[in-house]
């Protein structure tokens, strides 16, 4: 008897804390800014939590059925919550207000629970058993939950799917407690068909769960959705329209198959055309593999290591016949090798030098990737590149966002680079910049390589000038403890959506 109690314990707080990681997740992906979302999801729910445990003061009867029916209310709102706000996202105004009201309703439910629970043990241990073995099983669940979440829910099952798993656990606790605490209760059936219902609606939730998805896809996205996934990381979309294929993260494009070839060749051929004895390339981000689609046009390129940090985008470019077919399958070439890890510290701890780098990052909208774009990440990038070796960084726009641009510029000059800044025109997405950085300078390549929709080397000269309203301005660089480019990035975009 005391061990199932206990195991009651364990799942209470694993779907609790599951909630919370749902619900930050799920901020992240559709507002941005992961460290904010998180921060004050964290808060809102542990304030919420605490509302619940000082509310407790105020039951004083029937302790096991407000705990069955607390239990029932956790797993109706927190099983349902992330399917909830995928769909407000699209259709509620005040999206804001739905997330965080959710959270303080959830946490408020959760923080009832354990005194709850606690107060119907208190006869049946003594009470400094009960409080050390209460708390004990109630950290092992939230460690549980922490360790199963990026593990394995989100990449197998996703988020709809897995709140809707722990909504089920929780409402099973609250049918298990029926038989436990049996002669505690006026009414058993009643609360068992309760809970009955409540595992109904779930589990008709869980099996339509590809279907709520696809609806709040559906409304998001002007254009059929082909592939969605929620992966650790990020959420991963690619729309199709005729001919035309985009790639959305966290809903931001980041490509559209109709012009991503100005983008990629702007990116690769200015630096690479001009290291003929160019070997070994690196490749960070761009797990599309569309830059590596044009590094191997050099046939003197002997091999490209791809760093990016989620292993399902790789993958998907990698199998998908339509995904695979935009890179001309780049990523199954022999030259390439695939490695899946976070790039600074990978570059940390590898030894391997290359003679051309390119950096092909998400724009730094929050301080996650903000830290991709720092003085001290271009230092290690720089210990990398052979003496004669180039970098091509990926730099946000110079026309809309040009503080966050010119902020770039800076923090690879301060990390060491000498740069030259250059720009080109992407329709999907407009005026488009970049920065070349070298230790010794770099020369324009005489020719390129054949084959190319865009670049042509007499143009060149042109897309390193810059007009007036994209000229540089006075910037700091982005350091790793004071991320200035992220502020710069999210002031200039605010100021382009008003």
């Amino acid at each position: 008897m005391a061990a199932v109690l206990f195991i009651s314990v364990f799942l209470i707080a694993a779907c609790g804390l599951i909630y919370e990681l749902i619900a930050g997740t799920l901020a992240s992906y559709l507002l941005g800014d992961s460290v904010l979302q998180f921060s004050t999801i964290i808060g809102a729910y542990l304030f919420a939590m605490g509302i619940g445990s000082w509310l407790t003061r105020f039951i004083h009867r029937g302790l096991v059925s407000r705990f069955i029916t607390i239990e029932l209310m956790v797993g109706l709102v927190g099983g349902f919550s992330s399917s909830i706000l995928f769909l407000a996202f699209t259709y509620v105004q005040g999206f804001r207000i739905l997330l965080y009201g959710l959270v303080i309703l959830i946490g408020i439910l959760v923080g009832l629970e354990i005194p709850l629970l606690m107060r119907i043990l208190k006869e049946r241990f003594a009470f400094g058993e009960l409080v050390s073995n209460v708390l004990t099983f109630d950290y092992l669940g939230a460690l549980g939950a922490s360790l199963l979440f990026p593990l394995l829910l989100v990449p197998r099952l996703g988020l709809v799917r897995s709140a809707l798993l722990f909504g089920i656990v929780n409402a099973g606790v609250a049918l298990w407690s029926t038989f436990l605490f049996k002669p505690h209760l006026p009414n058993p059936a009643w609360q068992r068909g309760a809970c009955a219902v409540v595992l109904a609606l779930l589990c008709g939730g869980m099996a339509g769960a590809g279907r709520i998805t696809d609806t709040a896809d559906a409304a998001l996205y002007s254009d059929e959705v082909i592939l969605s996934l929620s992966t650790p990381y990020q959420r991963i979309v690619v729309t199709r329209w005729k001919d035309d294929f985009r790639l959305f993260l966290n809903q931001h494009l980041q490509f559209s198959s109709k012009d991503e070839y100005r983008y990629h060749e702007a990116l690769v051929h200015p630096g690479l055309a001009s290291l003929p004895g160019a070997r070994r390339v690196l490749v960070l981000g761009g797990g599309d593999g569309l830059a590596v689609r044009e590094i191997l046009k050099y046939p003197a390129v002997e091999s490209v290591t791809l760093v990016d940090l989620d292993p399902e985008m790789t993958r998907q470019f990698a199998s998908h016949p339509l995904l695979a077919g935009l890179n001309q399958g780049s990523l199954r070439s022999s030259k390439v090798k695939i490695i899946n890890a976070d790039a600074f510290p990978w570059l940390e701890a590898s030894a391997e030098l290359f003679d051309f780098a390119v950096v092909d990052f998400p724009d730094p909208n929050n301080y996650s990737l903000g830290k991709l774009y720092s003085t001290a990440f271009y230092r290690l990038l720089l210990r990398h590149l052979s003496d004669h070796g180039l970098a091509a960084v990926q730099s946000t726009s110079p026309m809309f966002a040009r503080q966050s641009y010119w902020c770039i510029n800076e923090t690879l000059k301060q990390a060491g680079f000498q740069t030259r800044p250059y720009h080109v025109y992407v329709p999907s997405f407009g005026e488009w910049g970049f920065v070349l950085g070298s230790r010794h300078g770099w020369e324009m390549p005489a020719r390129l390589p054949p084959g190319l929709k865009f670049l042509e080397a007499r143009y060149l000269h042109s897309m390193f000038e810059f007009p007036p309203d994209m000229g540089p301005v006075a910037v700091e660089p982005n350091r790793l403890n004071d991320q200035t480019l992220v502020r710069y990035y999210d002031r200039e975009w605010r100021e382009i959506i008003r």
